[in-house]
C-alpha cells in the first residue's frame, strides 16, 4: 500500500496532469505530450512538430488511452492542417496507428470533417486550419466534461450495488486516470471520486502485464491522489477474490461493439469471468465516443498485435541498462516466439453495466446501447 504518510488528506486534490496540450512555439504549431512511457520515474514532454512524431508516440504508447487518443487524433489532424499538409492522409495514418482503439479514428474523422466544411465554404487554407483546431479543442473540452459526469453516474451506481454504508473494494485494470482522458478519466475517475467522498476504502491495482500500465501509471495517479491503493501481479486476482477482497470491478474500454462486447487491456476478461463466479459487478465505464455501433459484435473487433520482445524482456526503466533487441533485458531464450494481443473481448454477458456520460446501461444489450447513443451527439461514425 502507498505510504499513508505521503498522501495527501481526502477532499485535497493533486495538481492537474498536464498530459496533452497544443502549442505555438516560433518554430511553430506542435502538440505536447506527457511522456507516459517515462513514468513514473521521470516527467518528461514530448514534442511532436509533425504527424509521423505523433504516430510514433501512439505506437511506442508515450500516449494512450481511448479518450486521449481521440484527443490526440483530433490535435494531429489539425496539426497536419496548420502545416498545410494533406489533412485527408494525416487522418488515415492517424486512425491507423492504433486500431483497436475506436476513438483514436473518431477524433482524426471529426476534425477532419471540420476542416473540409470550412474549405468547401470557400475558406482558405489558414482558416480551415483555425477551425481544425477549433474542433479538437471542442472535442478536449468535452471529453473533461464527460469524465466528470461517467465519474459521478459511476459513484451512484457503486452505492445502488454496493449498499450498507462500508467503504469500496474496488479492483482496476490497466490506466484509466487522467493518463488516458481530457478530465480525470474513465473508471479510475470513478474511484476518484469516490476517495474525495470518502468511500473507497480499498484500490486493488493490477500490474497490468507486459507493459505494467497499472504498476507504472495507475500506482503513480493513485499515489498522486492520496488513495488507498496496493498493487498486485495479474496471476494474483483469482486469490484476492477467492478471499473476499473486491467488491466490484471497474476497468475502461478501447471499443465497445453494437452488442455490448468491449475490448479493453489484455487481461481483462479473465477479470470478469472470475467476478461472474464470484458474484462481484463487473463495471466497464467509458465514453460514447468510445462505442463503435458499426461493428456488429466482439468478434469482429480488430484487436491490435504486439512485438513478441514485450513479452521476451522486460522493458527497463528510462537509464536502466538494456541488452535486448526491444531495447530491455531478455528473460526467455532467445528465437521464443510470443502471444501478445494488446486488448481481449469481453462478451456482454459478463459485463454488469456500462457507464457512460449519458446514462448507465444494464443489463448491457445492444437495443439499450443504441438507444443510449441515439440521445448523445458523440456516437462514432464515418
Amino acid at each position: 500500500m502507498a505510504d499513508q504518510d505521503a498522501q495527501s488528506p481526502v477532499g485535497i486534490e493533486a495538481p492537474a496532469l498536464s498530459v496533452l496540450r497544443w502549442d505555438e512555439p516560433p518554430e511553430g504549431p506542435a502538440v505536447v505530450l506527457l511522456d507516459q512511457t517515462r513514468l513514473p520515474a521521470e516527467e518528461a514532454e514530448l514534442v511532436c512538430a509533425d504527424v509521423p512524431a505523433l504516430v510514433r508516440a501512439i505506437r511506442t504508447l508515450a500516449v494512450r488511452g481511448a479518450p486521449l487518443l481521440g484527443i490526440a487524433g483530433g490535435y494531429g489532424v489539425a496539426l497536419a492542417a496548420a502545416r498545410g499538409e494533406d489533412v485527408a492522409q494525416a487522418a488515415e495514418l492517424l486512425e491507423q496507428a492504433r486500431p483497436t482503439a475506436v476513438n483514436l479514428g473518431y477524433g482524426a474523422r471529426r476534425v477532419a470533417r471540420a476542416y473540409r466544411a470550412a474549405a468547401g465554404n470557400g475558406s482558405g487554407p489558414e482558416a480551415a486550419a483555425v477551425a481544425a483546431l477549433a474542433e479538437a479543442r471542442s472535442l478536449h473540452q468535452e471529453d473533461a466534461a464527460a469524465s466528470g459526469r461517467m465519474a459521478q453516474y459511476g459513484l451512484e451506481l457503486l452505492g445502488e450495488l454496493l449498499p450498507g454504508g462500508g467503504g469500496h473494494r474496488l479492483l482496476t485494470h490497466c490506466n484509466t486516470g487522467a493518463l488516458v482522458s481530457g478530465g480525470a478519466g474513465t473508471a479510475f475517475a470513478v474511484a476518484l471520486r469516490a476517495h474525495r467522498k470518502g468511500t473507497l476504502r480499498q484500490l486493488w491495482v493490477d500490474e497490468t502485464r507486459p507493459l505494467l500500465q497499472g504498476a507504472r501509471l495507475t500506482a503513480y495517479e493513485a499515489a498522486r491522489n492520496g488513495m488507498p491503493y496496493s498493487l498486485l501481479t495479474d496471476s494474483a486476482a483469482g486469490s484476492l477474490f477467492a478471499a473476499g477482497e473486491v467488491d466490484a470491478v471497474i476497468i475502461g474500454a478501447d471499443r465497445i461493439a453494437a452488442d455490448g462486447s468491449v475490448a479493453n487491456k489484455v487481461g481483462s476478461y479473465p477479470l470478469a469471468v472470475l467476478a461472474k463466479y464470484h458474484h462481484v459487478p463487473f463495471l466497464v465505464v467509458a465514453p460514447t465516443t468510445t462505442v463503435d455501433l458499426e461493428t456488429v459484435d466482439g468478434t469482429s473487433i480488430v484487436v491490435e498485435q504486439r512485438s513478441a520482445t514485450e513479452v521476451t524482456e522486460f522493458t527497463s526503466m528510462p537509464g536502466a541498462p538494456a541488452g535486448g533487441e526491444g531495447g530491455g533485458t531478455v528473460v526467455a531464450p532467445l528465437g521464443t516466439h510470443a502471444y501478445n494481443p494488446a486488448f481481449d473481448i469481453t462478451p456482454p454477458e459478463l459485463v454488469t453495466a456500462i457507464v457512460t456520460e449519458e446514462g448507465v446501461i444494464s443489463p448491457v444489450t445492444g437495443v439499450g446501447l443504441a438507444e443510449l447513443c441515439a440521445r448523445s451527439s458523440q456516437v462514432t461514425i464515418s
